[in-house]
This record gives C-alpha cells, sequence and structure tokens, in this order.
C-alpha cells in the first residue's frame, strides 16, 4: 500500500505538472488571439493545426498509442479554439449556414432550370475526335456540363497520365463550340492559373483533397471549384478542405462524393450515401455524387444513380467514352452512348 501509495503522489505531481502547462498554453493563445485582432486575422487556422498534430503525434514514445495522443490534443485544441471565441465544430464559413451565403449550381453558371445536374465526359481527354463525340451527345440530351481528364493522377506512374496542356486546349474547343460547361482537374497549383483561363470548372481530385496550397490557389483564382471527397477522409476532413477554398473568397463550391476505402472490394470504393444528407444539413454547398469512381463498375449503375438523387444529391458525374473497351484509363466503368441513353431514360422514369 505504501508504494501505491507513493505512486498516486507522483499522480497528482504530474496532474499539477499538466495542469500549469495547460494554463501556460492557454495563456499563449490569449496573446496569440490579441495579436489576430489587431490585423482582423482568422483565429482558427487548420493547417497549423494539423501540423501541430502531426509533430506531437511523431514524437511520442508512448506507452500511450499516437490514436489516444491525438484524441487528447484534439481536445486540447478544441478547448483552446473555444478560449478564443470560436467552436471547433462549426466552422467559420462553411458550416455557418447562417454567415455566408454560397451560390447554388444554378447561380454558379446563370442556368436555367435547377437540377439535377449531369456531369457527364471521358475519364481523360484522349483526342479531339473522342471529345466531339461526346460533346454531341451530351448537347443532343441537352446536358450542360462537359468533364475530361487533362492531367491525370494515377496510382501507377506507368499509366496514362493525359495530355496535359493539349487536352486543356481540346475540351475546351469542344465546350466552347457546343456551348457546354467544361471541368477538368487540376493536379498542381502552378497549373491552376493556366487551366482557369480556358476551363469553367477546376475539379480537384480526391487524391489533393487535402493538398492545401492547391486548394489555397484554386479558391483564389475565382473559379468554380469541384472538390472530390478524398478516399479515406472523414465528413468532417472533407468540410474542412472546402473551407480553405471558401477563406480565399469564393463562394462557387460543390462538393462531389466518390466513395471511401473500406475493407470491401465489390466495388471499387464504399459509396457513403449517408454524407449527402449530412452535408445538406450542415452546410449550404451543393454535393453531387460521382457514380463511376465509386463503382468502378457499370451493372450497378442505374439503381445507385437513383438512391443518389433520391437523398438530395444535387447532380452526378458519370464517365461516357465512345469505346470504353479502347480507352486508356478506367475503360471498365466508363459508359458507352447507349448505355449512357439507358441512364438517363432511368433516371427520367
Amino acid at each position: 500500500m505504501e508504494k501505491i501509495q507513493a505512486l498516486r503522489q507522483q499522480v497528482d505531481e504530474v496532474n499539477e505538472h499538466i495542469l500549469q502547462s495547460l494554463n501556460a498554453r492557454a495563456a499563449l493563445i490569449k496573446q496569440i488571439r490579441e495579436l489576430k485582432d489587431k490585423v482582423s486575422s482568422d483565429y482558427f487556422d487548420p493547417e497549423r493545426e494539423e501540423e501541430m498534430l502531426r509533430n506531437i503525434i511523431e514524437k511520442n514514445e508512448g506507452p500511450l498509442s499516437g490514436k489516444m495522443i491525438g484524441d487528447i490534443f484534439n481536445h486540447i485544441f478544441k478547448v483552446n479554439l473555444e478560449f478564443m471565441g470560436i467552436s471547433h465544430e462549426k466552422l467559420p464559413l462553411v458550416s455557418d449556414i447562417n454567415k455566408v451565403k454560397f451560390c447554388t449550381i444554378k447561380e454558379m453558371f446563370n442556368l436555367e432550370k435547377e437540377g439535377p445536374y449531369i456531369i457527364a465526359g471521358p475519364c481523360a481527354i484522349e483526342s479531339l475526335e473522342y471529345a466531339e463525340k461526346i460533346a454531341q451527345l451530351l448537347k443532343g440530351n441537352n446536358i450542360k456540363f462537359i468533364r475530361g481528364g487533362a492531367y491525370k493522377p494515377r496510382t501507377s506512374p506507368y499509366d496514362f497520365q493525359g495530355l496535359g496542356k493539349e487536352g486543356v486546349k481540346i475540351l475546351s474547343h469542344v465546350g466552347k463550340k457546343h456551348n457546354l460547361i467544361t471541368v477538368s482537374e487540376v493536379v498542381d497549383g502552378s497549373e491552376v492559373e493556366s487551366v482557369a483561363k480556358h476551363i469553367d470548372m477546376i475539379q480537384i481530385g480526391a487524391r489533393n483533397m487535402q493538398n492545401f496550397e492547391l486548394l489555397k490557389r484554386a479558391g483564389a483564382s475565382g473559379k468554380p471549384i469541384l472538390l472530390k471527397r478524398g478516399m479515406s477522409a472523414t465528413i468532417k476532413e472533407f468540410i474542412f478542405a472546402a473551407e480553405y477554398i471558401a477563406l480565399q473568397g469564393n463562394k462557387k463550391i460543390i462538393l462531389c462524393e466518390r466513395g471511401i476505402r473500406t475493407f470491401e472490394n465489390k466495388t471499387r470504393n464504399t459509396l457513403d450515401i449517408s454524407s449527402i444528407p449530412i452535408i445538406k444539413k450542415e452546410t449550404q454547398l451543393p454535393i453531387i455524387v460521382d457514380i463511376s469512381h465509386s463503382l468502378g463498375r457499370k451493372d450497378i449503375i442505374q439503381p445507385i444513380a437513383k438512391a443518389a438523387l433520391a437523398v438530395g444529391a444535387d447532380g452526378l458525374m458519370v464517365e461516357v467514352h465512345p469505346k470504353p473497351e479502347l480507352a486508356l484509363s478506367d475503360s471498365r466503368q466508363q459508359l458507352d452512348p447507349e448505355e449512357f441513353q439507358e441512364l438517363l431514360g432511368a433516371l427520367e422514369a
């Protein structure tokens, strides 16, 4: 019992040290708040918070696990943010539905009708001939958006990486010719300005959802941004990523649910249907569903598309290729023109 009592006394001493450290941290936070007040700077810096947490976990030597340490410090961060006058759970822009008015898809592009909207096109821009055929298909079905990758981030460095600038030119050409709204991905911050000159909406892909510098530069372009959810991102992290864009003064943001990585292998990813009503409830951002990348297969695309719209999605993104069997990327999930017409018919019915 004497040994236990001695250990308990040591615990009490450690508790006092923790208390002193927490109050010392709060005092520093107070100074930061006062300095930020003078320059009218935002209190909350999610990038700085993530960097601090990463450094703390890297220095952890146990016995507590990295996750446990992360949970503890996340709570400390939350309390300190509340001390600064801001809630960690309620973001200053995206999640404050009464504070900032974000654009609807209709407002972004001055469209005549409300959605749901279809954003369709090949996985990658491969040639002018193929892009022209898809543009004609979309125009014939009164679809306003054409998508196509010019810069393709691929898991394997040996896979087709896109046509780059030439792909941008092709997509821009067919978009202008057929009066279609063009959508293409940017993978590097240095490309944002040049792509923004030719493309109507910049896509940030799943692999770059937390590429914060890219988010900032894309947001600063003033172009509408289509932000895809990262393959392992929580809904909260997804909203934080949108916040980076919003903090650049950009109110033209569309979120895209494209499935998350789980242990299931019957589909390419696991489509998180629940994220759609949650996003609609907690933000005023429009959200669409990528039914091609989430599934990676075509045989169940119709019921999944209906389900996505049924729970409130503002639209769908789907890959269409004139000859999917010859596609240079993601051939299994791309619809041919006939399959695409069947999907449209099913949605209309």
